[in-house]
Order: C-alpha cells, then sequence, then structure tokens
C-alpha cells in the first residue's frame, strides 16, 4: 500500500522525509547519507534525520526477536511524524518495510500503527523514481560503471529499473551489466560470519563477473554489499572502485572510493 501524496492532503508543502541513515553510512561513509539528502531536497522534499538506532536486522536475523521488537519500536516512535521514512539501503528497508508486522503479530495495541507505519517506507532511489517521479538528475561521472543488485533490495522491495534510470541521465555515465548482476555477493549480514568460506566463495564470483565489464566503478545501493565486494577487489588487485549509487546520483562521486583512505589532513 502507498500511503497518500503529502501534496494531496497538504497542497502547496514539501513533503516531510525522515531520512533513515543506518548504521553503516553513519559510522563507516557518511558522504552516502549526504548524498542521501541532496537528493531528496532536489526532489522537493523537506528532510530531517531524527534521532536513531538500528533498525533490528542483525538480531531478527540471528533469531533475537525480542531485541529485535525493541529497536522496532524505537524506530517507529522517532519516525512515524514524518509523511514518509527513507533509507539509501535496500536491506535495512526491507527489514523494516517487510518484516517489522512480522514481530507484532497478534498484538492489537501496535498492529495498525506498524502497518500505517510501514507503508511509507521506501528505498532511496525507488522513492526518488516511484513516489516523487524523478527521471533525470543533474549530476556527471566519467567512466564505465557496472550495478549490483542487491538481494534485499531486488527481491523484497523490487529495486531493479530505478537506479538504472537514474544512472542513464548521469553525463558522461556509461552502463556495463555484470553477469549474475542479481546474484548475492556473498556479505547476507550474519550470514558471511556464520558460513565464511561459502561466503568467500561467493564474493570471488561475483568480483569475477565485475572485473569481466571492464568497468572502473562498481555501484550497488546497499553499502553491506559494497564493503564485501570492496575488500575482496582490493584483496585481488584489482583497479575497479566501489561507490553507492547515491554518491554518483547527487554529483558526489569524486572523492575516496569505499575503502580507500582520506586526503592527508581531512578526516
Amino acid at each position: 500500500m502507498v500511503p497518500p501524496s503529502p501534496t494531496e492532503t497538504d497542497a502547496g508543502k514539501a513533503p516531510r522525509v525522515g531520512l533513515f541513515c543506518t548504521c553503516l553510512v553513519d559510522t563507516l561513509r557518511p558522504s552516502v547519507g549526504f548524498a542521501a539528502a541532496k537528493l531528496l531536497e532536489d526532489a522537493g522534499c523537506e528532510v530531517d534525520v531524527p534521532r536513531q538506532t538500528c533498525c533490528g536486522q542483525p538480531g531478527f536475523n540471528s533469531g533475537d526477536r525480542a531485541t529485535s521488537r525493541a529497536l522496532a519500536e524505537q524506530v517507529i516512535a522517532a519516525f512515524e511524524s514524518y509523511d514518509y521514512v527513507v533509507a539509501p539501503s535496500g536491506s535495512c528497508a526491507g527489514m523494516i518495510k517487510t518484516h517489522y508486522p512480522e514481530l507484532f503479530v497478534g498484538d492489537s495495541h501496535w498492529v495498525g500503527r506498524v502497518d500505517r507505519f510501514c507503508a511509507k517506507v521506501f528505498e532511496l532511489v525507488s522513492f526518488l523514481v516511484d513516489v516523487r517521479g524523478v527521471t533525470a538528475v543533474e549530476a556527471a561521472f566519467e567512466g564505465t560503471v557496472t550495478y549490483h543488485d542487491s538481494c534485499s533490495g531486488l527481491r523484497e522491495l523490487g529495486v531493479m529499473r530505478q537506479p538504472r534510470a537514474l544512472l542513464a541521465s548521469v553525463e558522461g555515465l556509461r552502463l556495463a551489466e555484470m553477469e549474475e548482476a542479481d546474484t548475492c555477493c556473498g556479505f547476507g549480514g550474519t550470514f558471511c560470519v556464520k558460513y565464511p568460506a561459502l561466503s568467500g566463495a561467493i564474493v570471488e564470483r561475483k568480483a569475477e563477473h565485475v572485473e569481466a565489464t571492464g568497468a572502473g566503478t562498481l555501484l550497488a545501493g546497499d553499502l553491506g554489499c559494497l564493503m564485501n565486494m570492496a575488500g575482496k577487489l582490493q584483496r585481488r588487485g584489482s583497479p575497479v572502485r566501489a561507490r553507492h549509487v547515491a554518491e554518483v546520483l547527487a554529483g558526489m562521486g569524486d572523492g575516496p572510493a569505499i575503502g580507500e583512505p582520506a586526503p592527508s589532513g581531512k578526516a
């Protein structure tokens, strides 16, 4: 269910978007959060970043439903006043939108509230294209890129055509599709910890497909996937650099790539 557009109920006002930054973006790649905020503002939204915590996915995937529910209650309380909740991560957005209802089954006090909340949760690029109707961005990126479809974004939220549609509008960018672009990179959150050998074999195959495209840059919409693939590419001595798709779409793709040190004297 898609919630009514704020413009339908409050004409003339920009929709208020609560940006769910995610743990990885907050602690390891803040530039993705800044890029997401810019894209949302360029799309006519009023953006706020309320105090927030983990979405609860690691606990959920490990069977700790009690902790996951406690975190879910915190997220809902922090974000439910916004018209939309947007995350630059198919994984976190998928957890919230798809799995939060499972945590409250049978609780009449919460079920309706949770359903209303989940209806306004979106992955960033899907929100831009499907909700705000963005068809192009004003950005430039010189070079050939390839794109990885993360599992949660693709399978839980249907994110596939949207990033490619916007990337087609980036000046100087050429997209070279890799083989098995929609196949898991091997990260899977706690999966890579529980099954390191299998995870390593999967990302090795993914790295081979990335390199076979001849692209100089690997893009995706989930930082966890990108960190996993960037690490493998660097260990292979590959020249391919990894970036979050939001950074390129926002015209912020000229800084250090994922896993690269910041320039001397800069944080």
